[in-house]
């Protein structure tokens, strides 16, 4: 896969913890939505960041990276990036991209696992409206579930789109889903026969909802995920 380098546009926080990087290319980026790019942080150091967003708007490169106090993997990548203004990547990667056959899709996501999911929303949205898609986006409080508000008004617009939040640690006076975002689906959706399933999140999420999926139809060959390639 070629290298290419781009313009540090803007880093601005999504919560205390995420920051939004956009980045500029000197050409559009041929990439799938729900795949990833390679961070070069050096010639044998290259990280993983999922692109979030979809490959009609490829003009630009937009990423979400969690990095608190204590992930030293992805603060370099932004200290980098802020220091000197241009980044070297390499992309798209992985296979778990958007193969849309026309069946209902469900988007699961953990943590800012969503932009994967992100991504392949917008992509579906643009180019088959009429398909039936719901993402379920867990996280451990409310807050962490930072573009929700966009996502509700995405839910208004298009009625064939479902927005299901899911927190683990809910505040008192939280309406929506609680507990592990894969159960919620799960409640939602007893027959997994006729879907296709992208997730993104925790290896150990995403190997227990396959683990759990399985029993309720949902074809080998209908899930997706970068996870799957490990584990």
């Amino acid at each position: 896969m070629s290298e290419f380098e781009c313009k540090v546009a803007s880093i601005t926080p999504l919560t205390d913890v995420v920051y939004k990087v956009e980045l500029t290319p000197a050409q559009p980026v041929d990439f799938k939505a729900g795949q990833y790019i390679m961070v070069h942080m050096g010639e044998k150091d290259q990280r993983p960041f999922s692109i979030a967003n979809p490959a009609y708007d490829n003009g630009r490169i937009e990423l979400h990276i969690g990095a608190d106090e204590n992930n030293a993997y992805a603060t370099e990548v932004l200290d980098k990036m802020r220091r000197e203004g241009v980044i070297t990547l390499s992309g798209g990667h992985g296979e778990a991209s958007l193969h849309a056959d026309g069946t209902p899709i469900i988007l699961i996501a953990g943590g800012t696992g969503f932009s994967y999911t992100w991504s392949i929303l917008q992509q579906v949205l643009n180019d088959a409206p009429e398909t039936p898609v719901s993402l379920y986006w867990g996280g451990r409080h409310e807050k962490d579930l930072y573009l929700a508000q966009e996502l509700n008004a995405l839910a208004s617009q298009y009625p064939t789109f479902t927005f299901a939040p899911v927190v683990e640690f809910p505040e008192q006076d939280w309406q929506g889903k609680t507990g592990y975002v894969h159960k919620a689906v799960m409640t939602d959706f007893p027959d997994l026969s006729n879907t296709q399933v992208y997730i993104a999140g925790r290896f150990e999420m995403a190997k227990i909802a396959r683990d759990d999926f399985t029993p309720l139809g949902l074809q080998a060959d209908k899930l997706f995920g970068d996870a799957y390639a490990f584990i």
